[in-house]
């Protein structure tokens, strides 16, 4: 496997964001279109496909207080800084603000969901005086296929080429194992990877924040305090949900604090990441174990991510981040080959089925289901505990069972996805 590729491959899907990345994508939308118009703009029109909706519209927006797309939409269109990408809405003025929630008092955003577009899709148009604008982001958050002012097309891109995030992903595509990953990670050298550490500090000051202000729902602040007045002794298991659980408290809540991404998502990050550095804490690694042990598990997260995709019925913090530090963890815990694959296999025959039913404070408690089970997965692992092949959707190797994964995602679930949607918005009154 070739090591330049595989950089390439995490400089392209280990990425910081400020909030969730859908709101998030959608503000980049307006701000794009907003930064082609001379004038403020007068109405924003926003149709998305239902994985953007759903994951969208009750997160938190960073320095708000508010949550959802319609009031993300108006800030990215006020900010007009479509070159911060999905840091957007980092640092939200009170008069952005208020401006943003006269737009809303107004009705000047209107939010809609296109039920026929799969995957990732955000159809952006925007009116200011006498012209009019309209981008288009497809495939993944931050990948702007088109634009157009007063009808000229600017930029196509719908018929080209996938942009470099797809492209990096083809050095996983094919008959790549994960051995081939075990060993590649292994073979670079260390401070190459070091930049990972990055995400390390970031996430590590969210779960912080997090459990100092008990923001959220709380829950990893609650198990701080569990653990401070004895009721839970502080072994991997708790300090892995303990930190994830806050660092998700922290971003779904809407906190002004960057988070570390991975594969294109916030909490897959926080999931990649602060399991893997509790169980190091833990056991006193080497920092150039904990380094090329975030390096593994960001890399399978997106092995796994290729075969589920970017946006699914599932929860991808279980199936595929939480997936992707159960098999790093088994590394850094001197597991073989086959621990690692064993501490895949435990992990999608455990967790396959939880659903994703939105961005929202809620996810906390997920993110703080699945690592645990990322790290229980990976103790059994290394003591030869594994679910057998034809165990359910369990198969004779572990690529066969991320295959058998991708395949129970879509088609499996694409109907799942839509009950799941009809429910939310019956529950929110919309539509």
């Amino acid at each position: 496997m070739n090591h330049q590729l595989l950089i390439a491959l995490l400089k392209s899907e280990v990425l910081p964001t400020t909030g969730c990345t859908e709101p998030g994508a959608v503000a980049l939308a307006t701000a794009y279109a907003a930064a082609a118009l001379e004038n403020s703009p007068e109405q924003i029109h926003v149709t998305v496909n239902p994985n953007i909706y759903k994951n969208g519209v009750a997160v938190g927006i960073p320095g708000t207080g508010k949550t959802g797309l319609h009031i993300a939409a108006a800030l990215g269109a006020l900010k007009k800084h479509p070159e911060r990408q999905l840091s957007v809405l980092e640092g939200v003025t009170a008069e952005e603000l208020a401006q943003a929630e006269e737009m809303l008092r107004q009705k000047a955003v209107q939010v809609q969901v296109d039920e026929s577009k799969a995957g990732l899709w955000i159809d952006l148009r925007m009116t200011a005086k006498n012209n009019a604008s309209r981008v288009i982001i497809a495939g993944s958050h931050t990948n702007v296929v088109q634009v157009e002012y007063n009808g000229q097309c600017l930029l196509d891109r719908r018929h080209a080429a996938a942009e470099d995030r797809v492209d990096n992903r083809l050095v996983l595509r094919g008959d790549v194992r994960i051995a081939d990953i075990v060993a590649a990670i292994e073979a670079i050298p260390v401070d190459e990877l070091a930049f990972l550490l990055d995400g390390v500090t970031m996430n590590l000051a969210a779960a912080e924040a997090g459990i100092s202000g008990k923001l959220g729902m709380g829950i990893g602040a609650a198990y701080d305090e569990m653990v401070k007045n004895g009721l839970l002794a502080e072994d991997m298991v708790i300090a892995a949900k303990k930190l994830t659980a806050a660092a998700a408290d922290t971003r779904m809540s809407g906190e002004n604090i960057k988070i570390m991404s991975s594969a294109g998502s916030g909490n897959h990050g926080i999931t990649v990441i602060l399991p893997v550095y509790a169980v190091a804490g833990q056991i006193h690694a080497h920092q150039e174990r904990l380094i090329r042990a975030i390096a593994l598990s960001h890399v399978i997260t997106v092995y796994i991510k290729i075969h589920t995709g970017n946006l699914s019925a599932l929860c991808g913090c279980a199936v595929a981040a939480a997936t992707g530090a159960s098999a790093a963890i088994a590394w850094l815990l001197d597991g073989d080959i086959r621990a690692v694959e064993a501490a895949m296999k435990n992990m999608i025959a455990n967790l396959t089925g939880m659903i994703c039913d939105g961005g929202k404070v809620g996810c906390a408690l997920k993110l703080s289901t699945a690592a645990a089970a990322a790290v229980e997965s990976a103790l059994l692992a290394c003591r030869q505990v594994v679910v057998p092949s034809s165990n359910g959707i369990i198969a004779d190797t572990v690529e066969r069972t991320v295959e058998n994964l991708g395949k129970v995602s879509n088609p499996g679930m694409l109907e799942t996805d839509k009950v799941i949607l009809d429910v939310m918005l019956d529950n929110r009154g919309f539509f």
